[in-house]
């Protein structure tokens, strides 16, 4: 969005829209790990890498027959925000803090302007589907404390 990049690098994922008959993996069992795994505090894009390189799932989707999210959605292991919200709110105030001590970096100036306009843009987004509240405003103390 805010780069001159084309970022096609990445994984790509299986075209398969079934399981693989070599996927050896029991449903109760995937779901038992998922759940233990999200109330230890493992963010969903972790659990998804666990399940794909140490238990073998190519796509948790397929064996749960609903999306990551959505499953611990359903069973109440999500936190009060999204996690890429999160993400990109630690992001600024790594970046803020820097900025504390280097007054005079213009390049991460404009590179936190960015970031905290795409957390105004996800906020919209956010309390549109009421995910957050629809009063919720970005504060970067608050936003601190937030994280911590």
């Amino acid at each position: 969005m805010h780069s001159r990049k084309k970022g096609k690098s990445g994984r790509k994922r299986p075209k398969s829209k079934t399981l693989p008959e070599w996927v050896k993996v029991d449903k109760a069992e995937i779901e038992e790990t998922i759940l233990k795994m999200a109330r230890e505090g493992v963010p969903p894009s972790k659990i998804g890498l666990v399940m794909r390189d140490k238990y073998a799932v190519p796509d948790v989707k397929l064996i749960l027959g609903m999306s990551l999210s959505a499953f611990l959605r359903k069973n109440n292991a999500v936190g009060e925000y999204p996690e890429d919200f999160l993400e990109l709110i630690k992001r600024a105030v790594r970046l803020r803090r820097h900025l504390k001590k280097s007054k005079k970096d213009i390049h991460n100036t404009t590179k936190y302007n960015h970031i905290v306009s795409k957390i105004l843009r996800l906020a919209k987004y956010y309390s549109r589907k009421g995910i957050i509240p629809k009063d919720w405003k970005y504060d970067p103390e608050q936003a601190e404390l937030l994280v911590k």
